[in-house]
């Protein structure tokens, strides 16, 4: 391993040389067993997978065994058939939902979510077709806050709104750029699922969370100190800057840094 004082004094080459590598190690699926993206790996259909990452992605924050097992709950409660439940449930189906779910996201936000994806799903096609309907040549955080509109234009409680976030109000949005890179990054390794070709790669946007920020800090591909909306846009630069066509593949190098290498 590299010390890292030593990783921020390379070359702009060096260092994205460093990061391919990196990048190329942590891109498989042998490391995804506790990772959130092994749920919808689970699934075979098109609309499972997005429900699934979906779900998961929404939840994953805290102790990874803990997401998993609250996923694991989530599937469960849906048959382990999330498109099917989704489109076809019955209210007297959701009366067995009840409690915490993980966290702070309770069993009134899952009945939520349930009904809010059933509206994407019938009304609007799905969700790429909102997502690809609202990207810009460059960028898919305006998506993201159109998306977020839609998705609670239900009658709901104010404070589900917590569990989508808006990088218009300044949120780095980190679980849903995770989501967009799981389904719309695509290369041979099988760890993204690239299922939405309406989609460019060049335009997702890497989770930025505080430890893969402070990775990016020691790296010095970012220098704002709070991991927001900002600091997305200028660690979008520096990843757009050594690899246009897939900057978010360093998503993989800046998560194995901080958590199998401690950087």
């Amino acid at each position: 391993m590299m010390p890292s004082d030593r990783v921020k004094k390379l070359k702009k080459s060096e260092l994205k040389e460093f990061l391919d590598q990196r990048s190329d190690i942590y891109n498989r699926l042998s490391f995804i067993e506790l990772d959130p993206v092994s749920i919808p790996h689970r699934f075979t259909s098109r609309e499972d997978i997005e429900i699934a990452g979906f779900l998961a992605a929404t939840i994953a924050w805290g102790n990874r065994v803990s997401i998993l097992r609250s996923a694991d709950r989530m599937l469960s409660l849906m048959g382990n058939s999330p498109y099917d439940f989704v489109i076809n449930h019955r209210d007297s189906d959701l009366k067995g939902i009840n409690g915490c779910i993980h966290r702070t996201f309770f069993a009134e936000d899952f009945i939520y979510f349930i009904e809010a994806l059933k509206h994407i799903y019938t009304e609007m096609g799905g969700m790429e077709p909102v997502f690809a309907r609202y990207q810009t040549s460059d960028s898919l955080q305006p998506a993201i806050h159109e998306f977020r509109r839609l998705f609670f234009e239900l009658s709901h409680n104010a404070r589900t709104e917590r569990h989508v976030s808006d990088p218009f109000k300044g949120s780095a949005a980190k679980k849903i750029n995770m989501f967009l890179r799981w389904m719309v990054r695509r290369d041979d390794r099988g760890v993204d699922f690239g299922l939405w070709a309406s989609i460019s790669p060049s335009i997702l946007s890497c989770p930025l969370d505080v430890h893969s920020g402070n990775v990016a800090r020691k790296l010095g591909l970012l220098n704002r100190k709070q991991s927001d909306a900002k600091a997305v846009s200028e660690l979008d630069g520096a990843l757009r800057a050594m690899d246009p066509v897939d900057p978010v593949k360093y998503d993989f190098a800046l998560f194995g840094l901080g958590v199998f290498e401690g950087y």
